[in-house]
């Protein structure tokens, strides 16, 4: 498995564990790196997707939901509905990861986490998401703009 997917993996191991639990992000992301050592760098990117997602959950959710409506959000399973999290913050707010570059990481990670179904969907969903990364991007930055904080990404 590659390195960066290697932290992704674990970014989805802590999100998908405090989306589940309400556990602190703080606290299981130690635990796991504890579990699962990363290099420096490594952690340092897991990190960057944790606490990116983390405070936007919310918001990404409701946008995903704008773009992708075929798909329910609230009947998605817990794992496919961070593992999108994950990839639409990658190329949307983070922006250093190039769309498809996201996309095939999620379907790859869909792989190892996921249902038998699970890849073919999250591809679908990302592949609706990736046609409206910049208005995905708008959204997310006046949303947060309006509740008085910025992204960080």
């Amino acid at each position: 498995m590659k390195s960066r997917t290697r932290a992704r993996c674990l970014a989805l191991q802590v999100l998908y564990e405090v989306d589940i639990t309400n556990h602190p992000p703080a606290e299981v992301f130690r635990e796991r790196l504890e579990e699962t050592p990363l290099s420096d760098a490594l952690a340092e990117f897991a990190r960057q997707i944790i606490f990116g997602v983390f405070p936007l959950t919310h918001i990404l959710d409701h946008v995903m939901e704008k773009y992708a409506p075929e798909w329910p959000f609230d009947q998605i399973a817990a794992i496919d509905r961070n593992i999108l999290r994950i990839s639409c913050w990658e190329f949307a707010i983070q922006n250093q990861t190039p769309v498809k570059v996201a996309i095939n990481e999620a379907v790859e990670i869909a792989k190892l986490y996921g249902s038998d179904s699970a890849p073919r969907f999250i591809n679908g969903v990302l592949g609706s998401l990736a046609e409206h990364q910049y208005d995905i991007r708008h959204k997310i930055l006046a949303a947060q703009k309006e509740a008085g904080n910025e992204v960080k990404g």
